[in-house]
């Protein structure tokens, strides 16, 4: 089992940034695959960004790229998504999830469905 906490979302002027934090517990975060996903008002749950367990490979949606950064820190067993130059139309609830099967160690998990732990997100407001 893994518990996935989301923190550090908020209200921010466009072009400013934010960085959401992702507390993990129940497993070593290097056991496993982390991501991000993003779902705004009336639209479906999209992919962020993904960094595989090992560390070693990261993707990124082509909205993001370029201006966000996933990481993590395994001795806070917590994950990252460091986000610049924010525009009104990144304004979601963010949720990060954990993929927990076993991966080749460059593997990154893009598939809401590879993943199956969740947090319970947290709203990012982008002002124009």
């Amino acid at each position: 089992q893994v518990q996935l906490v989301e923190s550090g979302g908020g209200l921010v002027q466009a072009g400013g940034s934010l960085r959401l934090s992702c507390a993990a517990s129940g497993r070593t975060l290097s056991t496993y695959s982390m991501g991000w996903f993003r779902q705004a008002p009336g639209k479906e749950r999209e992919f962020v960004a993904a960094i595989s367990w090992s560390g070693d490979s990261t993707y990124y949606a082509d909205s993001v790229k370029g201006r966000f950064t996933i990481s993590g820190d395994n001795a806070k067993n917590t994950a990252f998504l460091q986000m610049n130059s924010l525009k009104p139309e990144d304004t979601a609830v963010y949720y990060c999830a954990a993929d927990t099967s076993i991966r080749a160690r460059w593997y990154v998990p893009r598939s809401r469905y590879e993943f199956d732990y969740w947090g319970p997100g947290t709203q990012v407001t982008v002002s124009s």
